[in-house]
């Protein structure tokens, strides 16, 4: 598909978790979720863009996810599973899996905002079977080096975190 990069169609699809614990473990700071969809984007069309989030039932979390939809995210929400044994677990794997493979193909480009070496299956079918441009933003220190080889483009965070980060 020949298309310039100013008419490509792109989707964002944002792993909320994996990208705020990594800025917290990394760094002890908060991700400019702002700063990404605008590096995301560029000078192309959004069609989508999907924040994929896990409701922990903290005060503040509603603030958080009116914040990411005022700047033009779609917000996904799935409660914390607590198992008997007191063991939590909050992922959007599949969710995300899911929509990116419904979307691509009104989709020139799909934006993963994820370092989880789980999407790697992922990213290959998208980019193979369904002629997806992969591009892939997070932070390097904590990515998986087969997700940032897999990908058409790898923005790595870490290199301009002022950019990307919110120091409080």
């Amino acid at each position: 598909m020949n298309v310039s990069f100013r008419d490509q169609r792109v989707g964002v699809f944002v792993d909320v978790q994996n990208m705020y614990y990594s800025a917290k473990n990394l760094y002890n700071a908060k991700v400019n979720f702002a700063q990404i969809l605008k590096t995301a984007v560029g000078n192309r069309s959004l069609i989508r863009a999907i924040a994929y989030v896990i409701k922990a039932d903290v005060k503040e979390e509603q603030n958080f996810f009116d914040a990411l939809e005022k700047i033009g995210f779609e917000v996904k929400a799935k409660d914390l599973q607590i198992f008997a044994g007191g063991a939590k677990k909050g992922d959007w794997d599949i969710g995300l899996a899911m929509d990116t493979i419904e979307l691509a193909p009104k989709l020139d480009a799909i934006v993963i905002v994820s370092g989880d070496g789980d999407y790697v299956p992922l990213i290959h079918h998208l980019r193979h079977a369904l002629g997806c441009r992969i591009e892939v933003i997070a932070f390097g220190k904590s990515s998986s080096a087969v997700l940032k080889e897999e990908c058409d483009l790898f923005t790595d965070m870490d290199i301009d975190r002022r950019r990307y980060l919110i120091f409080r």
